[in-house]
């Protein structure tokens, strides 16, 4: 029964050095390739982008990551305007898309034609629709299609950090 628990705790040690290991990395290296990079009109090495975005900006925006649910800027916002890329400044969504979806991120029935990009994203073992700014390829968020079936049935889950909002005057 010791060597049981010892084989365990091995085991259990090894997969949190190995799992520590892998986070480090893919705070190093954005996850959007360069070969990738090749269909976005803004190309920037992410020593750039790190100078021009806050941490937790790039951390979303160039590392697929996502804010705390529920803790977003543009989650309660439903002035009138247009919703920009916070990279590169690209207008992604109107506020006439804008819903309370209640999942804790601003959501968006529909986007601004030819500003979105998807990819199949079969990340944390799930398969989802990942949505990225065409004109950048910065993080987004995610498409569902548990959208308003009065609209479009989407609903684009966005984080508010990869978001820049122009009230309209």
């Amino acid at each position: 029964m010791n060597n049981f628990f010892m084989m365990f705790k091995f085991q259990f040690v090894f997969l949190g050095i190995f799992l520590v290991s892998c986070s480090s990395n893919a705070q190093k290296e954005s996850p959007i390739k360069k070969k990738d990079m090749m269909s976005y009109k803004i190309e920037k090495p992410d020593s750039i982008w790190q100078q021009e975005l806050r941490p937790e900006q790039f951390r979303i925006l160039r590392l697929k990551g996502t804010e705390q649910p529920g803790t977003g800027e543009y989650l309660m916002t439903f002035d009138k305007g247009t919703y920009h890329c916070a990279a590169c400044g690209a207008a992604l969504f109107n506020s006439s898309n804008k819903y309370e979806s209640h999942c804790g991120w601003p959501s968006f029935d529909d986007a601004i034609p030819g500003s979105i990009i998807y990819h199949r994203d079969t990340s944390h073992g799930m398969v989802r629709t990942e949505i990225v700014c065409a004109n950048c390829g910065g993080h987004l968020g995610h498409i569902f299609d548990d959208g308003p079936q009065e609209t479009t049935g989407k609903r684009y889950c966005v984080n508010s950090l990869s978001l820049d909002f122009k009230k309209e005057k």
